[in-house]
């Protein structure tokens, strides 16, 4: 048996889909244990490009239960339509479940994330505008409404009611904006709960009869480490914890029961929304990072920001996860460049630091400065063992592990599932 934790260790992004889908192979359940469709995990696989937002990444493993965790929240009609969407492409997807504890996002998370996000102008967040963090919110509140509550209408009925007096309130009195119907959200539920009730489990005892049996379980994130509410770029951040320890309040498993925690890394660094990014690239290298390896976000389209590897972010996400692996995705993408820089270290204030620091202003004004290493110049993408890699590339791997204080068991050099170096099985 082995629990295992996929965790994004930089700002998201990372490749964490394919890794899952990979690792999926020998599980007995994978779960979903954070964030919401403002995730976005691209698989590649012998049926497609698949892009997944609510759905984990291993459903192509029919062997395998695949939960939606309570740590989610789900908009239902984004959910269905990726149902179907993978229902069409020939994916049987029975083996999907919900948490019944899951809370979901109303039509009023997504019409107030839309205008908060309006009234920050030039502060603003950066936010999907899915709803994702007034949901979080209120279920923070205890206002919120869950999937188990739309399994019969008159619970859902008398919940919608309580909750949907005091959101018009707001909508029309602080926002002036139009209320919304009630009887339009209730009956919009209701038929969401009538395709959705055959999944929604109580997977609390589901995953615990698995550890029971001596299951292979992996825990899926979403986001990454440096949009933790508590340890991220605050206020920059997402609104659920994408660390280690979130996988376990976000799936219900003891973190005692978790004995692997592997951090996905870039072999450079991307950002999507707003907020600082000490090595972002505003140049041709950054444009050229972007171009090459397509780095535009999966949910929302929009054009990530790029930038060299930051170690010092990259060994604070170590220290906050406790890695027993990494994983480094999208070497290849390197492949042409005459040098590669990692950045060691930053100077604020006339101070060199090699610690990521708690304050956003002092993080916004930071300089990064670097170690150049030569590039390799040869492509990667065929290698399958660590020894057919160049010896530039070795030298680079080694060095960021050496940085980050965590070795790479897996080596990314392409899309797909065989375009993968395994040094060391992380299930």
């Amino acid at each position: 048996m082995s629990v295992v934790a996929v965790i994004g260790a930089q700002w998201g992004d990372e490749g964490k889909g394919k890794i899952v889908d990979l690792l999926s192979e020998k599980a007995d359940a994978v779960i979903r244990f954070s964030g919401g469709d403002n995730a976005g995990h691209t698989v590649i696989n012998p049926k497609g490009e698949f892009k997944l937002h609510i759905v984990p990444s291993g459903i192509f493993y029919p062997r395998a239960a695949c939960i939606i965790g309570n740590g989610v929240v789900i908009n239902p009609r984004v959910l269905l339509e990726e149902m179907d969407s993978l229902i069409a492409r020939g994916v049987d997807i029975g083996n999907l479940h919900i948490s019944d504890r899951a809370h979901l996002i109303m039509p009023w998370h997504i019409l107030l994330d839309g205008l908060e996000e309006e009234k920050r102008g030039e502060g603003a967040i950066g936010t999907t505008k899915k709803g994702i963090g007034p949901a979080f919110a209120d279920k923070t509140a205890r206002c919120g409404i869950r999937a188990c509550d739309i399994l019969e209408s008159q619970t859902f009925k008398t919940r919608l009611a309580g909750v949907l007096a005091s959101k018009n309130e707001l909508l029309t009195k602080m926002h002036n904006a139009a209320p919304l119907d009630f009887a339009a959200v209730f009956n919009e539920y209701m038929g969401y709960a009538r395709r959705l009730a055959p999944h929604i489990k109580d997977t609390t005892s589901m995953i615990s009869d698995l550890l029971n049996r001596g299951g292979n379980i992996v825990l899926e994130g979403a986001q990454g480490t440096m949009l933790d509410t508590d340890f991220g770029s605050y206020p920059f951040v997402t609104s659920s914890s994408p660390l280690a320890a979130g996988a376990s309040i976000g799936s219900g498993i003891s973190p005692r029961r978790i004995d692997r925690v592997v951090g996905i890394f870039k072999a450079y660094t991307t950002r999507v929304g707003g907020g600082p990014m000490p090595t972002e690239l505003k140049d041709e290298v950054g444009e050229y990072i972007r171009q090459r390896a397509h780095e535009y976000g999966a949910t929302t389209g929009r054009a990530r920001r790029c930038g060299w590897f930051d170690a010092v972010v990259g060994r604070y996400s170590t220290e906050l996860n406790g890695f027993t692996s990494g994983i480094l995705t999208r070497l290849d993408v390197l492949d042409e460049m005459e040098a590669v820089k990692i950045c060691v270290g930053y100077t604020i204030g006339g101070k060199t630091v090699d610690r990521f620091p708690a304050d956003v202003t002092a993080l916004e004004n930071c300089v990064p400065f670097y170690v150049e290493m030569p590039g390799w110049k040869v492509s990667t993408s065929d290698a399958r063992t660590a020894k057919e890699l160049p010896a530039n590339a070795r030298k680079y791997i080694k060095r960021l592990e050496e940085l980050i204080g965590c070795p790479f068991h897996i080596i990314s050099i392409g899309p797909r599932r065989d375009q993968s170096i395994v040094i060391k099985n992380v299930i």
